[in-house]
């Protein structure tokens, strides 16, 4: 059982079922009721969120319903009677649609398996639908090209009709017959054409009379000479019925043919457009998907009642083992608001809709009930309280665990005292059969007991201090004041009444009203650390989440380049191997020679030692070099076998300050540090380390550099870069200045993700510009360079793309 009345569930159905694009889904969605089983309720959920995550990344279902579709659907049931050519064309673009829908899902990006599952069921029909688009316009109307036969009873009564109208208008227009012609038109009469002639002139017009006018001073006459034309006009315009009546019939038994088919079609219909409904829904509301849990915890952070045009967003927590809250405050501080939220939240979620939430966790609940609002009954001879009271009755009665009970201002209509007595033990009473229940109070007894009873939360609404207006907050802990005295003077109330109102205050009222505003005022202060802590906890994250991102951007680029130092070094030692190949087929060449040489002298003759020996040193000779060229990266080429060998080159001993090139990259650098095998390199203002074996060098130290060997510091900059990181402003430098401002700025862009950046320099003469972008054209950082977007700066900036 499930309050969707008392709850406003109606309200959300029509808000949804509005959304339908089909009348089909429309009458489901309108019926649409929560279900108490935790299975169906999860594939409710799943397939919605699925079609949200569908509509992210595809366009929405092309379903199309014209009017009349729910009659066209039913007149195929009827055996023997075609469907009219508007009903046949609506029902062709119904099917249509529902094929293009489902092959969107086919071609959709991403996984989507239960949409897959429901379009799976769909038959083509496009013969069937092409057979009524060439035989009936958008208008409805039966075109030509239906049938030859049609054809050619239409092009015949095109001829008769032109026949005819000549003969009339040569009858009108005539000389001697048309002064017996009260007008001459040419007028239509029981499916006849007729000419309009004077009644004293009827024996002059021999013809057919077909009526006369009201005031009979006229006659509607068919003369004789077009009475044939008009008889085959007649026959041929009951031959086109017959033959358009055949085809409208062969057109709907095609479809009528497909009974199972044609079922398949609006079910698959009915499923996509209540989940399309489902999903736009969702979208509207800023909706989620709540999790289910098997715990009995209820949890909703952020919850906004989708009714309310500016819903204040709420917290309603119940943690396990507490199964009650009890909500206090004062009146007009949302309360009641909370309560509609929280049940309204579970009927929501329990027939597949999202709730507009941050997090939603609740049970799925098999009766949910609310006693909200005013329940006397004239007619039932109930007052408000004995209402109240009847309704509480009936929920014990029919109350199914998991249950959720909402109960606003329980109590009420009746003595305080004893009201208060009876709400304390209604609430024990459902808390005891095992229920959840959310309850709003003003009776301090219930407040009492709720704070001393385990398993029951309080929370009370906030308001400010100084002007006792609402804030919307629920402070959890907090046994709130119902403020009756100060809503009473802030709405208005007279002073005097205010004053005479705090005088009957008993004594021990009073005590327990400050005791209540220090425990508020706790709770206030604890809710602003909680807030803050909250802030900051929110703050950490999201700068750790920032850090990993810019940790995994350098991975990656350390990774790239680590990938092209693999790349050039396996291109050297392709190189390597395809001279090694070339010396060797020299050597054997050589060999071929020699043996060729041998074998021309006396026989017996062996091969000359020296000869091969010399073969064997120019090959050692050439694969030594080889060699050395893989060891030092910035050494010629290994030289053919039998060309001069290079002599022994003087090569400087690596210090600190050495000009040194490192490995295959191609960069050169200085020597700031040599520790044991380890050499650090500062190339263009960034160090790198290398292994001394991989660092060719290339000069000596300079003089500065010798004198500062005894004291290298290393200094290390943590403060963040002014001004923006992808933006630099160089108005006011000269040419030389901006690009050397401009040089370091991609410099330092190399240890971050970003992959464009944008120069700043003014219009002025255009020498800056043309200065920075001369600089751009040559840098290996640069991918590309182009004048700013008129948003951007225009002619007054440059936007420059950087490589990967």
């Amino acid at each position: 059982m499930f309050a969707t009345r008392t709850l406003e569930f109606d309200r959300i159905v029509a808000d949804v079922a509005a959304l339908a694009l089909t009348p089909l889904g429309r009458a489901r969605l309108e019926a649409v009721k929560p279900v108490g089983d935790a299975q169906d309720v999860a594939t409710l959920q799943r397939a919605t969120s699925e079609t949200v995550r569908f509509f992210d990344r595809n366009p929405q279902f092309p379903l199309r319903a014209g009017q009349g579709l729910t009659e066209a659907l039913a007149g195929l049931g009827v055996e023997g009677r075609p469907l009219e050519p508007l009903a046949l064309r609506t029902l062709a673009e119904f099917i249509d649609s529902v094929e293009r829908s489902r092959a969107g899902v086919h071609a959709a990006a991403g996984s989507f398996p239960i949409l897959e599952a429901i379009v799976s069921r769909v038959a083509s029909f496009s013969s069937e639908v092409e057979a009524v688009r060439r035989a009936i316009d958008v208008s409805g109307e039966v075109l030509d090209e239906a049938s030859p036969a049609l054809r050619g009873i239409r092009e015949r009564l095109r001829q008769k009709r032109q026949r005819l109208r000549q003969t009339l208008e040569q009858f009108a227009h005539g000389k001697d017959t048309a002064k017996y012609l009260q007008d001459d038109v040419v007028t239509e009469r029981n499916g006849r054409f007729v000419l309009l002639v004077r009644a004293e002139h009827r024996a002059n017009v021999p013809g057919i009379v077909h009526g006369s006018s009201a005031s009979g001073a006229s006659l509607f006459l068919e003369p004789a000479a077009t009475v044939e034309i008009n008889n085959d006009i007649v026959e041929l315009e009951e031959r086109e019925r017959e033959e358009i009546f055949r085809i409208l019939l062969a057109l709907t038994d095609r479809f009528r043919q497909r009974p199972g088919d044609l079922r398949a079609i609006e079910e698959v219909a009915t499923d996509l457009d209540v989940l399309q409904a489902r999903a736009r829904h969702s979208a509207q509301v800023g909706g989620i998907e709540p999790t289910f849990v098997a715990d009995r915890s209820f949890e909703l952070r952020g919850a906004r009642h989708p009714l309310l045009e500016k819903a204040v967003p709420i917290d309603v927590v119940l943690d396990p083992p507490s199964r009650v809250l009890l909500i206090t405050g004062p009146n007009t501080g949302g309360k009641t608001v909370a309560l509609k939220t929280a049940g309204l939240f579970a009927l929501m979620a329990q027939s597949g809709l999202h709730v507009p939430a941050k997090a939603a966790r609740l049970p799925v609940f098999r009766s949910v009930f609310a006693d909200i609002g005013d329940e006397q009954s004239i007619a039932a001879s109930l007052s408000t309280f004995s209402g109240h009271i009847a309704n509480l009755v009936a929920m014990d009665r029919a109350l199914q665990l998991p249950a959720l009970v909402l109960l606003d201002e329980v109590g009420t209509g009746t003595d305080p005292n004893e009201g208060g007595a009876l709400a304390t033990a209604l609430v024990s009473h459902f808390k005891q059969r095992g229920a959840h229940l959310i309850a709003t109070t003003h009776f301090d007894a219930v407040k009492t007991w709720g704070t001393a009873t385990e398993g029951v939360t309080v929370a009370g609404f906030a308001f400010d201090p100084q002007t006792y207006a609402p804030t919307y907050r629920l402070i959890y802990g907090a046994p709130g004041r119902s403020l009756a005295i100060e809503m009473a003077q802030r709405l208005g109330m007279p002073v005097a009444v205010v004053a005479a109102a705090r005088g009957f205050l008993s004594d021990d009222q009073k005590r327990v009203q400050a005791h209540l505003d220090r425990i508020d005022a706790q709770a206030r202060a604890l809710d602003a650390d909680k807030i803050r802590l909250d802030r900051e906890r929110r703050a950490f994250s999201e700068q750790r989440a920032e850090m990993e991102k810019r940790e995994r951007a350098l991975a990656e680029r350390e990774e790239a380049f680590r990938r092209r130092v693999n790349e050039k070094l396996d291109d050297r030692l392709r190189q390597a191997r395809r001279d090694i190949d070339a010396v060797i087929d020299q050597l054997r060449e050589k060999s071929e020679a020699i043996v060729e040489k041998a074998s021309l002298r006396v026989a017996g003759a062996v091969v000359n030692t020296g000869e091969t020996g010399a073969a064997r040193a120019e090959a050692r000779a050439a694969i030594e070099r080889i060699a050395e060229s893989l060891r030092s990266p910035a050494a010629p080429a290994a030289e053919p076998a039998g060309s001069a060998p290079a002599g022994p080159a003087t090569v400087a001993p690596l210090a600190v300050g050495s000009k040194v090139a490192v490995g295959g990259l191609g960069l050169e650098g200085t020597v700031i540090a040599i520790s044991g095998s380890q050499v650090e390199v500062d190339v263009r203002g960034k160090r790198m380390r290398a292994k001394a074996r991989d660092v060719r060098v290339v000069g000596p130290p300079s003089p500065a550099a010798s004198l500062s060997q005894a004291r290298v510091r290393v200094n290390v900059d943590l403060k963040p870069r002014e001004g923006l990181l992808s933006e630099i402003n160089v108005i006011g430098c000269t040419v030389e200045e901006a690009v050397d401002r401009v040089s370091r700025f991609l410099d330092d862009t190399m240890v971050t993700d970003l992959r464009e950046i944008r120069i700043v320099h003014g219009f002025g003469t255009g020498q800056l510009r043309k200065g920075i972008q001369a600089f751009l054209k040559n840098h290996p950082l640069v991918l590309k360079y182009a004048q700013a977007p008129e948003n951007q700066g225009g002619g007054g900036a440059t936007v420059v793309e950087l490589k990967d």
